[in-house]
C-alpha cells in the first residue's frame, strides 16, 4: 500500500505563494528603510523596539530571543553590535548571574525615534493601503491564529527556554551513573 504525499490545494498554494511574496517584498523595503535611516538590521530594530516598549527599557536576553524568534547566539551577536554603537547596555542579571539583561540607552531611543516615522509609513503604504479596515481585521485575526499555531511547536532556537526542574548532578555522580550504564547484564 503506497501513501500519497500531502498536497496543497490550488487555493492553499496560491495563498502560500502570495504570503511569501508579500513577506519578501515588505521585508526588503522595511530593511532598506531601517538601514538607510538608522543603520539597523531588521533584527536590531526588533530588539530596540522591544526594549523601548519593555518596562524600564530592559529585558533578559533569552526573553528577547524568544520574542523576536531568533537564535540566542545570533541575538547575542546583534546585541553586541548595538552595544558597540552605544544603543544598548548588557549586564549580568542581579537575580540570576547566568542571565544577561539588555537595556536600551538614550542613544538607542534616539535611533528608534529617527526610524519609526519611515518604518510606519512603509508598513502603512506597502501593506495596509490596499486593504479595507475589515481586511486588516481579518488579516490580524488570521496571522494571530497562525502565529499561535507555530509558537505551539517552535524550532529549538525559537522555543521558550524552560526553567530547570532540578539541579544538575555532580560530575562524580554523572561518572558513576555512566559507569553503571556501561555494565552489561
Amino acid at each position: 500500500m503506497s501513501t500519497q504525499p500531502p498536497r496543497l490545494s490550488a487555493t492553499e498554494l496560491a495563498a502560500y505563494f502570495a504570503f511569501t511574496e508579500v513577506s519578501s517584498l515588505l521585508r526588503h523595503a522595511v530593511e532598506k528603510q531601517l538601514k538607510d535611516v538608522g543603520q539597523l538590521s531588521y533584527v536590531q530594530f526588533q530588539l530596540l523596539a522591544r526594549l523601548g516598549d519593555a518596562p524600564g527599557g530592559s529585558q533578559r536576553m533569552t526573553d528577547l530571543a524568544d520574542g523576536v524568534v531568533y537564535s540566542r547566539s545570533g541575538l547575542t551577536y546583534q546585541a553586541q553590535s548595538l552595544e558597540e554603537r552605544g544603543l544598548v547596555t548588557r549586564a549580568p542579571s542581579p537575580e540570576d548571574e547566568r542571565s544577561t539583561i539588555v537595556a536600551i540607552t538614550a542613544a538607542g531611543r534616539e535611533v528608534l525615534a529617527k526610524v519609526f516615522p519611515g518604518h510606519i509609513e512603509a508598513v502603512k503604504s506597502l501593506l495596509f493601503e490596499s486593504l479595507t479596515d475589515a481586511d486588516v481585521e481579518a488579516l490580524a485575526r488570521m496571522m494571530t491564529q497562525v502565529s499561535g499555531h507555530l509558537r505551539a511547536n517552535p524550532p529549538r532556537s525559537a522555543g521558550r527556554r524552560k526553567a530547570p526542574t532540578s539541579a544538575p548532578a555532580s560530575p562524580s555522580a554523572s561518572r558513576a551513573s555512566s559507569a553503571r550504564g556501561s555494565v552489561t547484564d
